[in-house]
């Protein structure tokens, strides 16, 4: 059992997916934690299935739920307040149509039906049984039945054609109430579609108080609830995320009363003033105002029925009004018990009637302190964009800017002009497309400063919300450390370039010197002539510099791909098609190929890269020749070398090099890209090094996966190459690796 001074939680149904309907229902959970005096903390689950789950597993005090999830938690829970809509507790899904193709029950065979979500009652389960109860099976009925999550994608299906039926939940089964409904979600849209159906009634969606409050928590928290839609505070405005007056505790076909809550009930008061200032009509909701009773007030002066803090700010309001003849407004705060209390008040002048000289003039009084320290708070939690330091800018999904941050402006100072083609933008929406948990942001290089950048979806599925980091610092830093780890590197390379090259330097110089002996004692011979020249001897000699040579040879590669491993990575890249590599490729190893096994290739449509052609034929080059030396030709016919290439989900272009020879180990799997590691004892264990530098430096990825007895496969993840901007080119900017 929580203590009565944490937190609650309270989980909501997926909303309508507005960004105004997310702040009002923090607006909700604001002002229900200030009349309970105890934290309420509001969560929106992204399906109506995590709703149904977190109530199964008791992890949340209350849930906004639908209908069908009211009824069936209801006998487990401390209670259940329904959703009071045009004075109303239950309500009727209606059938909806596009306005020129319209429809009926009748007509409804082979169309498309858009529905808003399995758990949806108004948006699916109503109209489903409404449907079954007259005999059509949906299933049998639609040719195309589709989910769109929430009631405005699925109207919008209608409006673009992709469906042709939906449905809505309306109090009234009458037009006009459906239309003034929908004209909230479409706008002017709305005379494109009209009602032809609706289905019977069902109680309203509403909260669920659960079990994991006790039953005095529960009972102050139905009573605060209850009351907000009967008070006089100015707390309507929070129950507008849920399009509803209020809640109510319905009990069979009864509505409890609410609670009388206990504390004092805010002021709302009306007057009308005559042309000499005294009261003609006098209202409030309780008959008292400011600790005074108003019912006999009427031709009363302020001064005369008021305490004197509120007459004076208030006659002030009223002579000003006349005296500008415009309607006037102001806040005062007051002292009232302990406590103050800051009022709002505003004095409006009525037309005159004929011969009238002075007219009268209404005066409307509010108590308005606990709306204000609700919207301080928002007020507060809204600044975050414009005190934000970093640029942050909200963007529609074609990339068109419906809001920027100061420091947005100032460092992009070109965004709005260049819009969807501001690199920054092009940046956001390449983020948001391949966008998953844990994605790296996306880096940007733009007039010499390096930007981060991160793209969120919102709820809508309409909008993104983009922040972007200056790290310019933090990639020089980096620079730096990569420089200094490029020298630690350097000193064991040198280390192990020594050892390298040891075995064939010495066997060289070995060589060498018996080649320089036996050609010394030979030209001695042939020069005095005192014993013949033995051909068996000079093939010796020529043996020694044979192998000579291929020590050269050797240590000449070590020395190309050493200097390939450490060298910096062509600064200026072009576009390349990695078919056409790959092809030439294939060609230089087809000699060795035709002799072990059998090709198999799956060219799909992949866009082109950006990169050094030649530097990537050689990392093709590498992988391929590993394959094929790992394939035996005494299994010739069983042999396969496979090349594959594809486009990830995300747009990346996979290279898959894949051979069926006995496959390795994990200890050698786990070292196979160290410079110098081998397991043959020809080579110089450079080649994968290599190939794993170079793909790094495109910013892209090369790994193994191998199963001994089964084949290795090796895979190359390269970024495809940036479609150019339309419009005017901008200078100094590309995704930087």
């Amino acid at each position: 059992m929580p203590p009565s001074s944490s937190p609650i939680r309270f989980l909501t149904y997926p909303l309508l997916g507005v960004v105004k309907e997310h702040v009002r229902a923090e607006f909700f959970g604001r002002a229900l934690s200030q009349r309970l005096g105890r934290p309420v903390i509001v969560e929106q689950a992204r399906t109506y299935e995590a709703v149904e789950q977190a109530l199964l597993e008791g992890q949340a005090d209350m849930a906004l739920a639908t209908a069908e999830q009211c009824d069936l938690f209801e006998p487990r829970s401390r209670a259940v307040l329904r959703a009071v809509r045009a004075g109303r507790w239950y309500y009727h899904s209606a059938f909806i149509c596009r306005a020129d193709e319209p429809l009926t029950l009748e007509k409804l065979r082979g169309r498309r039906a858009a529905w808003v979500d399995p758990l949806s009652t108004a948006g699916y389960l109503l109209p489903k049984r409404h449907l079954e109860s007259l005999g059509m099976n949906p299933s049998e009925l639609f040719a195309e039945q589709r989910f769109y999550g929430t009631y405005r994608q699925a109207l919008l299906a209608v409006l673009s054609g992709q469906a042709d039926v939906t449905t809505f939940f309306t109090t009234h089964m009458e037009e006009y109430m459906v239309r003034a409904l929908l004209a909230e979600r479409v706008g002017p849209d709305e005379r494109r579609l009209r009602p032809f159906a609706f289905s019977g009634p069902t109680l309203a969606d509403g909260i669920i108080i659960t079990e994991r409050l006790t039953e005095a928590e529960a009972h102050r928290v139905v009573a605060a609830i209850t009351t907000m839609s009967h008070d006089e505070g100015g707390l309507e405005p929070v129950l507008a995320p849920f399009d509803i007056q209020g809640f109510a505790l319905v009990q069979g076909n009864t509505v409890k009363a609410p609670t009388p809550r206990a504390v004092p009930n805010s002021e709302y008061m009306t007057l009308d003033l005559d042309a000499k200032e005294r009261c003609r009509r006098v209202w409030s909701s309780t008959g008292k105002a400011f600790g005074r009773d108003l019912r006999e007030g009427e031709g009363l002066s302020l001064h005369e029925l008021l305490p004197t803090e509120a007459a004076i700010p208030l006659e002030s309001l009223v002579r000003s009004t006349r005296l500008n003849h415009t309607s006037g407004r102001m806040h005062f705060r007051m002292e009232t018990g302990s406590e103050t209390r800051l009022y709002t008040a505003e004095a409006t002048l009525r037309s005159p009637h004929a011969g009238e000289e002075v007219p009268d003039l209404g005066l409307l009084v509010r108590d308005i302190t606990d709306l204000d320290t609700l919207e301080q708070e928002l007020y507060r939690l809204a600044s975050f964009p414009l005190l934000h330091p970093d640029p942050m800018l909200e963007m529609g999904r074609d990339g068109r800017v419906r809001y920027a941050n100061p420091p947005a402006h100032t460092c992009f100072p070109d965004l709005l002009e260049l819009g969807a083609n501001h690199p920054l933008v092009a940046a956001a929406l390449a983020h948001a497309r391949r966008s998953r948990p844990g994605e790296t942001p996306t880096l940007v290089q733009l007039q010499g400063r390096y930007w981060e950048v991160v793209a969120m979806q919102l709820q809508d599925h309409e909008s993104l919300r983009v922040f972007a980091k200056d790290v310019t610092a933090r990639k020089q830093l980096e620079t730096s450390l990569m420089h200094a780890d490029r020298q630690a590197s350097l000193v064991h390379l040198a280390a192990g370039v020594g050892h390298q090259m040891n075995n064939p330097l010495a066997f060289l110089m070995a060589n060498l010197s018996f080649a320089r002996e036996e050609i010394g004692r030979l030209r001695e011979s042939l020069r005095t002539g005192r014993e013949e020249v033995d051909p068996d001897e000079i093939s010796e000699v020529l043996d020694a510099l044979s192998e000579s040579v291929e020590g050269a040879e050797r240590l000449k590669g070590i020395v190309q791909d050493l200097r390939l491993l450490t060298r910096e990575p062509p600064r200026h890249r072009t576009r390349v098609d990695l078919h056409s590599v790959l092809e030439d490729t294939l060609k230089l190893v087809r000699g060795q190929l035709r002799h072990r096994a059998r090709l198999e290739k799956d060219f799909q449509p992949v866009p082109s890269v950006e990169g050094d052609e030649a530097r990537l034929g050689q990392v093709f080059l590498n992988l391929m020749l590993n394959a094929v030396q790992a394939m035996s030709e005494q299994d010739l016919a069983r042999n396969v070398l496979r090349v594959a290439t594809r486009a990830s989900v995300t747009g990346e272009v996979i290279i898959e090099v894949q051979d069926t020879g006995a496959g390795m180990p994990p200890e050698v799997l786990e070292r196979l890209f160290e410079p110098f590691f081998t397991t043959r004892p020809n080579s110089t264990g450079m080649g994968l090094s290599v190939s794993h530098a170079i793909v790094t430096s495109l910013g892209g990825a090369l790994r193994a996966e191998s199963k001994q007895g089964a084949g290795t496969v090796f895979t190359v993840t390269l970024p495809a190459a940036g479609t150019p901007a339309a419009g005017p080119p901008y200078p100094e900017h590309e995704l930087a690796s």
